[in-house]
């Protein structure tokens, strides 16, 4: 059976990484969509005050991509939530607030003027161990992005601390005292947490490890696939290498852990309901 989509939901590009030629390794292997999630810059955001720059360097990218290889990329932009320690050692708490909340609504701007931004992300708190006045600082501009997400109908993608049941039902909840609905965000390096029970109405990306797809794909489809793919010289492969979507997708089709519609709902249905666009 031929699998007309293949998305990978959470990748970055560097220009002085492997770039395109991760790029065509994906399409060589069957991959035909990616979601470029914006590279971290903290120091080009502080020199600039401002994330404009880094954002659209990402879109740039993207476009440069799509004309040279026939893979279809959408992209994500938003304020690192571990840029808040550097912009907070440079210009003190209320300067680094400032600045990670205009990113937020830089991004919100960027995303109803271009077709190809259809998110804010990632966003959220850092993944390591915080003071209390980080994490709180942190959440506050999470709920500043949300109520931006809000604002104009846009999905968010979340960076945090592991993903728990605990820790969705704490995000599941903050959205909801916003008013963002529960499926419009998006819990980036996700294990598999896949029924409502697990996520709390929160749409697991998974880190796509063959266990880990194997139990997701036991559990149900309402879930996103990613590598989280960081194209660093320095860490080559890291986190999965781009190929491991399109492979990992034919096996478990292959192995018969899932069928057509099942893969069809993951790679189409769901990212096209999520972020509002046609997966073709």
């Amino acid at each position: 059976m031929n699998i007309d989509v293949i998305l990978d939901n959470h990748m970055h590009l560097r220009r002085d990484g492997r770039f395109l030629d991760a790029v065509r390794e994906f399409q060589r292997y069957g991959g035909t969509h990616l979601i470029l999630s914006q590279y971290p810059m903290p120091g080009i955001v502080a020199k600039e005050k401002s994330y404009t720059k880094i954002y659209n360097e990402t879109i740039k990218m993207a476009r440069e991509v799509m004309e040279k290889i026939e893979v279809k990329i959408f992209v994500t932009i938003g304020p690192y939530p571990v840029d808040y320690l550097y912009l907070k050692e440079r210009f003190g708490r209320e300067e680094a607030k400032k600045i990670m909340k205009r990113g937020m609504e830089e991004a919100t701007k960027l995303c109803s003027e271009e077709d190809i931004c259809i998110g804010i992300g990632e966003i959220g708190r850092p993944h390591f161990e915080v003071d209390e006045i980080t994490f709180q600082d942190s959440n506050e501009i999470m709920v500043y992005g949300f109520e931006c997400a809000k604002d104009y109908n846009l999905p968010v993608i979340l960076h945090t601390e592991k993903a728990t049941p605990d820790l969705c039902r704490e995000l599941a909840e903050l959205a909801d005292n916003i008013g963002l609905p529960r499926d419009k965000v998006v819990k980036h390096f996700s294990p598999p947490l896949i029924r409502s029970d697990e996520n709390h109405g929160l749409i697991p990306s998974v880190l796509s490890t063959w266990r880990n797809l194997k139990e997701a794909v036991s559990k149900g489809d309402r879930f996103l696939m990613e590598t989280d793919y960081i194209d660093d010289p320095k860490r080559p492969g890291a986190v999965l290498s781009l190929r491991t979507i399109p492979r990992y997708t034919k096996r478990l089709l292959d192995e018969g852990l899932v069928d057509g519609d099942t893969l069809y709902k993951i790679h189409k249905e769901l990212p096209e309901k999520i972020y509002g666009i046609e997966i073709n």
